[in-house]
């Protein structure tokens, strides 16, 4: 396992951190409950960490939550990246279905979350339904997805909501961004 230095991996990896260790630009996420950390890797400026169930492995999951992080791109809006992630998906899967959710300003950071589903995903020959959350930071662009192979129940997609509905940006550089400041996040 590659660690890179942004908070984001300190807040999914320790148990608990205190805010004092937040510096800059970070992405505010918890290590969702019951989940492990599987993998995670820097190549070029993109970094990523998939996370599963306990029993799971990023080779043979029923859900996942991935974290993608492209360092320094400025320049991408969430309506782009998801537009280029629809197209991508549908491409691959004819009878997906794309839908969007919510869209707006979070902390002063534009963001967009949306749905995308695949009947029979071609590759696994499964089912896959995914939410993806797009945030367009100061620093960098970052998405979140919470991804099912199966259909969830209505409690586990109310979950994921209210998973993506925390996961936000903050700035330490930025009084009208600043981080939280509570002591202690426990995860």
């Amino acid at each position: 396992m590659r660690y890179f230095g942004i908070a984001l991996l300190v807040l999914l990896a320790v148990p608990s951190v205190s805010w004092a260790e937040i510096k800059n630009e970070t992405l505010l996420q918890s290590l969702p409950l019951g989940y492990k950390i599987d993998f995670q890797a820097r190549q070029g400026n993109m970094g990523i960490t998939e996370m599963v169930p306990q029993a799971e492995s990023v080779e043979n999951w029923t859900e996942m939550v991935t974290t993608q992080v492209f360092f320094g791109l400025k320049s991408a809006t969430p309506e782009q990246f998801q537009a280029n992630m629809e197209k991508n998906w549908l491409a691959s899967c004819k009878a997906g279905q794309s839908a969007s959710i919510a869209n707006g300003a979070e902390n002063g950071y534009p963001f967009t979350l949306w749905l995308l589903s695949c009947p029979l995903n071609p590759a696994t020959g499964k089912p896959e339904i995914t939410w993806f959350k797009a945030i367009k930071g100061n620093d960098s662009f970052y998405v979140v997805q919470k991804a099912f192979r199966f259909e969830p129940a209505r409690e586990q997609v109310m979950q994921s909501m209210q998973y993506l509905r925390k996961v936000s940006l903050c700035d330490t550089r930025l009084p009208d961004r600043a981080c939280p400041r509570l002591g202690k996040v426990n995860q």
